[in-house]
């Protein structure tokens, strides 16, 4: 269900190079923006556009001198606020999802000497150290306490002491992670003299134990600390330590520590303020506090209530020197930019229509100019937009009509430069460094338009196109059509599926139409292929496309499903008796459905890891779109593929990994147990300890594809007739 984190990140571009744009890493920009820095053969340079001119900042001499064993290469880094010291981090291990804790290196380039951070502290166990603003010190996050570094005293002071495995500091439990996207929890005070930290007690919420039965002759459990449905969430709090002291002061936060969640906050910029954004435990209310970090007053200054729910907030855009920031709402129907002063008593709308931001790319504030991403005619492609900040303005298409498709920039804080790529489901991410302000490209030769010339189009395209269902709703998707298509001839259709609100799966970017599960070419097998998108998904279509999903996962996205493949039974080359459909985690949920809930239109049906029964899930994620469960589990059970079970009339092939952390084999064996109490006959796949990405493990991949396949062929025989 964590889709976005990690089955659409991970299983749906490793294996189905599903739907989402191909972003680029992003870049770091030197302060004047006409140079960002790389890592390029295991040294940091600069490069200066627009000649492309380099500069070695750490070289490779200085990381592999003497004295410095651990330091082996690194793959990230910070740059201090003077340039003169850089943050090297490198042994990287996994934290669930990403590798977020390792070991850190500074490299002093006045000195060219280089010294390790957190000396001393268990190999690979720092987290999201960072410079002070005046680069004398690093802070960090070592087994759930706050430390920092003097780099010219030499010494380590600890800011905290009572971390342990759940009272967290500095950094988040599993479910502000994988749901919020918290990972970072402190940030340093503009003036270097405090620092603001999250503080997550998670000592209440209850482990789900996971059982590895195959590392020893004796099974174990792993336990994680997951806060299923109706099950409180870890009570959270923000301190501010003073560095000199080590002392936390409480921000007096309104509202209960648990019944609350704290996604965001940060540093009102040359303040000795604070700001974050509460969500109520609904999340349908969101309110903005800023806090004074002397005086511990706090007030608030912005709030917003929704029928449905309100998404976190993607963190604060600051004009006017912190007087003023941009913030996003979808308060008139549409995702729009709003330009809010400090104290909340002026809001003006920026961007103004029936269409929504998709994000925010750029504030030029010497310019007066906000760049953002939208598509108002297309919602499966992207564009960059630009308009006043001031409001009022109309918004003016940056991207050049004539590429059709998904595009993505990365634009230079002067406004300058861009790194812009381009995509569609017929070409490859590619790739140009462009001057933004005259909208053309630092060279001809690594042009956009010149790269597509060397481009060979594939003579089997994939089709978009536009589906109303019985109900009135139109629906975007996408086709693969079999290779030599003959009109007069009937193939078996795939539908892939996803369903939820954390992804989308038809846009108009490379890996669209593409099942890569599929071990073998399913175009040439003569299958067609197809997605569809429901009502609920984050396309930009306005706020009712994306929210009349509240209180209806499993029912108004699986109608919406059926009801538009309804609609594609009736094309002359669909066979009706070969239709099959699959999907992973949300979509192994929707593949369910779709199979228990409309027998008489899917025959076939591959579910991978998929939630069975949405009362297992966690809070925050099924909370935010199903509503309290302390209310109602009406909702919940009647969304849950698990009351339906009884209607399996198809071919379905269930797979699930046992160490399933996200989506626990749990639902597996309580389908499992629904299925065999109806005396339905299913086939049946467990991967013993895989995760939610059944990655782990030598043939694992290979083994999911042909496991994949071969179900698909012998139930969903390909080739036209």
């Amino acid at each position: 269900m964590n889709f976005k984190d990690i089955v659409f990140k991970l299983a749906f571009v490793l294996l189905a190079a599903l739907s989402l744009p191909s972003a680029a890493q992003d870049i770091k920009w030197t302060k004047d923006g006409n140079s960002y820095y790389e890592i390029s053969a295991g040294e940091l340079v600069s490069i200066t556009l627009p000649a492309n001119d380099r500069k070695t900042i750490v070289s490779r001499n200085l990381i592999y001198s003497s004295g410095n064993s651990g330091l082996n290469g690194f793959k990230d880094f910070q740059i201090s606020e003077d340039g003169t010291r850089v943050l090297l981090y490198t042994n990287s291990k996994k934290v669930w999802r990403y590798e977020t804790r390792g070991d850190y290196y500074v490299a002093d380039l006045k000195t060219n000497q280089i010294t390790q951070v957190g000396k001393g502290k268990p190999a690979s166990s720092l987290m999201f150290a960072k410079f002070s603003p005046d680069g004398n010190k690093v802070a960090y996050v070592s087994k759930h306490n706050l430390y920092v570094d003097d780099l010219e005293a030499k010494t380590t002071k600890a800011l905290t002491t009572d971390g342990t495995d759940r009272l967290i500091n500095g950094t988040f439990d599993w479910v502000y992670e994988e749901e919020f996207d918290c990972r970072d929890g402190f940030r340093w005070s503009p003036d270097g003299k405090s620092i603001a930290y999250w503080q997550i007690d998670a000592t209440k919420i209850r482990n789900f134990l996971m059982i590895d039965n195959t590392d020893s002759i004796y099974s174990y459990t792993i336990p994680v600390e997951y806060p299923k449905v109706g099950e409180d969430p870890s009570s959270c709090k923000v301190g501010v330590v003073d560095i000199a002291t080590a002392k936390t002061s409480w921000l007096n936060v309104p509202g209960d520590k648990v019944q609350n969640y704290i996604p965001r906050m940060d540093w009102i910029p040359n303040t000795n303020e604070v700001i974050l954004q509460q969500l109520n435990r609904e999340q349908n209310v969101s309110k903005l506090y800023v806090a004074n970090a002397g005086t511990g007053n706090i007030s608030n200054i912005y709030s917003e209530t929704d029928k449905a729910w309100i998404d976190a907030g993607k963190g604060w855009d600051w004009l006017s020197e912190g007087k003023e920031f941009i913030w996003s709402s979808e308060k008139d129907g549409w995702r729009h930019l709003y330009r809010i002063s400090k104290d909340g008593k002026k809001q003006t709308l920026i961007t103004k229509g029936d269409y929504d931001v998709i994000e925010q790319s750029m504030t030029d504030e010497k310019n007066g100019i906000v760049y953002f991403m939208a598509s108002p005619a297309n919602a499966t492609q992207k564009y960059l937009y630009k308009t006043k900040l001031s409001g009022g303005g109309k918004p003016e298409m940056v991207t050049p009509s004539i590429l059709p498709g998904t595009h993505t920039y990365e634009i230079s804080p002067n406004g300058i430069f861009a790194r812009h790529t381009y995509q569609t489901a017929s070409v490859p991410p590619i790739k140009e460094w462009m001057k933004l302000t005259t909208l053309n490209p630092l060279t001809m030769e690594g042009s956009i338009t010149n790269q597509l010339g060397r481009i060979r189009p594939p003579k089997n395209k994939v089709e978009f196109f536009k589906i109303k269902t019985e109900d009135g709703i139109e629906m975007d998707g996408w086709m693969k059509k079999p290779d030599n298509f003959d009109q007069t001839r009937k193939y078996p259709v795939v539908f892939y599926v996803y369903g939820e609100p954390a992804g989308q799966t038809v846009t108009d970017t490379w890996g669209a139409g593409q099942n890569r599960l599929y071990a073998g070419d399913m175009p040439k097998d003569g299958y067609v292929y197809i997605s569809l998108e429901n009502r609920g998904a984050p396309a930009p279509k306005g706020r009712e496309w994306r929210k009349s999903i509240f209180q209806n996962i499993g029912r108004l996205n699986i109608r919406d499903q059926a009801m538009a493949a309804k609609k594609v039974l009736e094309w002359s080359f669909i066979d009706k008796d070969r239709v099959a459909v699959w999907g992973w985690s949300g979509g192994g949920s929707s593949t369910l459905n779709l199979l228990f809930q409309y027998p008489e239109i899917y025959k076939t049906g591959i579910a991978i890891a998929a939630v069975g029964n949405q009362l297992t899930y966690d809070n925050i994620y099924q909370e935010r779109y199903m509503g309290s469960p302390l209310k109602s589990t009406d909702a919940y059970v009647k969304g849950s593929p698990i009351t339906y079970a009884q209607n399996l009339k198809g071919n379905l092939l269930y797979i699930h990994g046992t160490g399933d952390d996200n989506v626990h084999y749990q639902n597996a064996e309580m389908l499992i147990n629904e299925l065999i109490k109806n005396r339905k006959v299913f086939q049946m796949m467990p991967y013993p300890n895989r995760t939610h990405s059944i990655s782990e493990g030598a043939g694992t991949s290979e083994h999911l594809a042909l496991t994949y396949t071969k179900f698909l062929q012998t139930y969903c025989p390909p080739g036209g007739k």
